[in-house]
């Protein structure tokens, strides 16, 4: 009796468990055939996914702050690192493409030197890390005598800074005729190779705001402004150059009211012109070289860049009354000072 029960209870959970497999193959070969408006749910995920990728590539990235906006004031608080990176990567990529569109105007400075200065050698070293934060492109041109000793080409190799270095033979006892002769010998090279760029005259003992070098980028044939020499030993300040109307020169601050015909009402670093107009001087509006100046570049500069003062752009524009260069009087003292003997300095340290 109680075999046959335990039977008929297994017949029955084998019909139940055949009815239910069934009734699910029925259900399942019925779905595939149905329509759906959505897809399969494994696939849910990463449609979101492409989704939302593609709105963030398509969204307008955030602009960083410039000058008079408060944009990066009210940027959000949940903004991250990366998301900063990004615009300044963004910024840096507009900043090229600018500059591939509004190249820099390059800048050549002259500096010649005497080997009778005892300063000339970290002086050279102080100009050539001034000159190595200026934004290229930028040539510099050296100019000395012709000497046994390498010092200057030594101090020239490790600057960093694009240099051209010239020597002459010739034997000069006047200094003042020797420093113009040097930058004779460099207008002569940059005419002979034809480098253009914006010309500056840089002495040695001159000290610069940095903003000086961007400003006469924009110099079209001359610019002028103002220097400040300052001397230690006199306590006092001179300041040489123009004097302008917004940016429009309209006289000179002059050392002296008694000053040679040949001498240049303003100091020799207080102007910069554009290089063509050695090779080119009808371009800008001035006679080829005549005899007498055939072969004195500056004489003709000098004579060019005082004939009209309407050419002449006022450095900075907008207030060339703005001193951004200092010419300094140090003295010789200060190496006889520091010169001390190596054999000395090893006597005190013991």
């Amino acid at each position: 009796m109680g075999s046959t029960e335990r039977s008929k209870k297994r017949i029955h959970l084998w019909k139940k468990a055949v009815l239910h497999f069934l009734l699910c193959f029925v259900m399942g070969f019925f779905t595939g055939f149905a329509p759906t408006g959505k897809p399969p749910f494994t696939s849910l995920k990463s449609t979101a996914d492409i989704h939302h990728n593609e709105s963030i590539e398509l969204a307008p990235r955030p602009m960083l702050g410039v000058a008079g906006n408060n944009t990066s004031a009210n940027r959000s608080l949940s903004e991250t690192p990366d998301s900063a990176m990004e615009d300044a990567n963004l910024v840096d990529e507009r900043e090229s493409e600018s500059d591939k569109l509004n190249p820099r105007k390059q800048i050549i400075v002259i500096t010649p030197t005497n080997d009778k200065d005892p300063l000339r050698g970290v002086l050279l070293s102080r100009m050539a890390n001034t000159l190595k934060l200026v934004p290229p492109p930028l040539l510099w041109i050296v100019v000395e005598s012709q000497l046994e000793s390498s010092d200057v080409s030594d101090i020239l190799r490790r600057t960093g800074v694009m240099y051209r270095h010239l020597v002459f033979k010739e034997n000069f006892t006047d200094h003042r005729t020797e420093m113009d002769h040097q930058r004779n010998l460099a207008l002569k090279h940059i005419e002979h190779h034809r480098l253009s760029g914006i010309v500056h005259f840089a002495g040695l003992s001159n000290a610069y705001d940095l903003s000086f070098f961007d400003e006469i980028r924009a110099i079209g044939t001359f610019g002028s402004w103002p220097l400040a020499k300052l001397s230690a030993s006199r306590k006092k300040m001179i300041i040489e150059g123009p004097v302008c109307q917004s940016s429009q020169v309209v006289g000179w601050h002059l050392k002296s009211l008694k000053m040679d015909a040949e001498e240049l009402a303003i100091h020799i670093s207080s102007f910069g012109f554009n290089s063509s107009i050695l090779w080119d001087p009808e371009r800008w509006g001035y006679l080829p070289f005549a005899d007498a100046t055939k072969q004195n570049s500056l004489k003709f500069v000098k004579e060019a860049v005082l004939e009209d003062e309407s050419k002449i752009k006022g450095v900075p524009s907008g207030d060339c009354s703005k001193v951004n260069i200092w010419q300094l009087h140090l003295s010789s003292k200060i190496v006889q000072v520091n010169h001390v003997p190596d054999s000395t300095l090893d006597g005190k340290r013991r």
